[in-house]
């Protein structure tokens, strides 16, 4: 079951940017993931968590508002898994 999980440097340099709403939707999903394990959360309705197509093929992504989206990807490494919190940005409609 994976409850660890890291921000990036890219991604804690978007937070310090970021309204503060949007700060602490990502640290309650954060949160949830080391309470409850990715599996349980990814079933929670209002992350929308979803896989991403084209470019950005093997990451996922929940919604943090209408308009702001973390990007992650799960990671492997020498058996321990985890997520990576690769961004936070903008969603373009």
């Amino acid at each position: 079951m994976i409850r660890r999980v890291e921000l990036s440097k890219l991604a804690r340099k978007q937070l310090k940017k970021m309204p503060r709403h949007i700060v602490e939707n990502l640290a309650s999903w954060v949160d949830d993931v080391e309470t409850r394990g990715l599996d349980e959360v990814r079933r929670i309705p209002g992350y929308h968590d979803e896989p991403l197509h084209g470019d950005r093929q093997g990451q996922r992504s929940i919604r943090l508002s209408r308009a702001y989206r973390a990007i992650y990807v799960v990671k492997d490494d020498g058996g321990i898994e985890f997520i990576l919190v690769e961004e936070v940005s903008k969603h373009d409609y």
